[in-house]
């Protein structure tokens, strides 16, 4: 298990790392700086990485053993060694996390659910802590009940005609008194406008009771 230390991430030469999705910086220890890369444990971490497909955000990977002690890990602690990684579960569906994990030869499993992070090692096969809680499968297809077409809405039709009818009542309305100061040519005409005016009322009101029974009748298939 070839290994390779440095007093700092900064000391690592650009040539030695070899995994494109991670730095030397998120693998250093965060107390110190200091860094010790464990080859095959970053090519088992790069191959988690590409079989999720989605970022890994990598809360602790080496510890230095005075940051170890600060921090209260473990006297043995596989981070000591370069070994261990632990990673959020913010973005990842921590049941699909593990399988990957113990797919790509993981073996060490740590479940801290309140602290929102697991812990993966190169073993031996072990695992302690709490389960994470199961989620709900995301991104899961949510199926709303079906909705009527906006154009063919029984709701918009009925609102339309009486807003229609309403503005046309109203120009009528304004038509019969316009009418009413012309020629006495023209006023014959002026009852016949005001018939008009009180059929597109009635035209108006039936378009309200349209939508209302529209409306009431959605609430009751569950549609809106």
């Amino acid at each position: 298990m070839p290994t390779l230390s440095f007093p700092t991430w900064r000391d690592v030469p650009e040539k030695a790392w070899r995994w494109p999705s991670f730095s030397p910086a998120e693998i250093a220890c965060r107390g110190t700086g200091a860094i010790r890369i464990n080859t095959e444990a970053l090519d088992k971490l790069q191959a988690l990485r590409d079989q999720l497909g989605k970022p890994l955000i990598v809360r602790s990977a080496y510890r230095s053993p005075e940051h170890n002690r600060a921090v209260g890990g473990a006297p043995a602690s596989k981070h000591m060694q370069g070994t261990a990684f632990d990673i959020a579960m913010a973005n990842h569906d921590p049941v699909a996390f593990e399988a990957a994990a113990r797919a790509v030869g993981f073996l060490g499993f740590g479940y801290y659910p309140r602290s929102g992070f697991m812990h993966i090692d190169l073993g031996p096969a072990r695992s302690w802590g709490d389960p994470f809680p199961v989620r709900p499968v995301p991104f899961a297809p949510e199926l709303p009940p079906a909705r009527e077409v906006l154009a063919e809405s029984r709701t918009l039709r009925g609102g339309g005609a009486a807003g229609a009818a309403t503005v046309g009542a109203a120009g009528v309305e304004v038509l019969q008194d316009v009418l009413a100061e012309t020629q006495s040519v023209i006023q014959p005409l002026v009852p016949y406008l005001d018939t008009l005016r009180w059929v597109l009322i009635v035209i108006a009101l039936i378009g309200i009771a349209v939508t209302i029974h529209a409306r009431i009748d959605d609430w009751n298939r569950g549609q809106r």
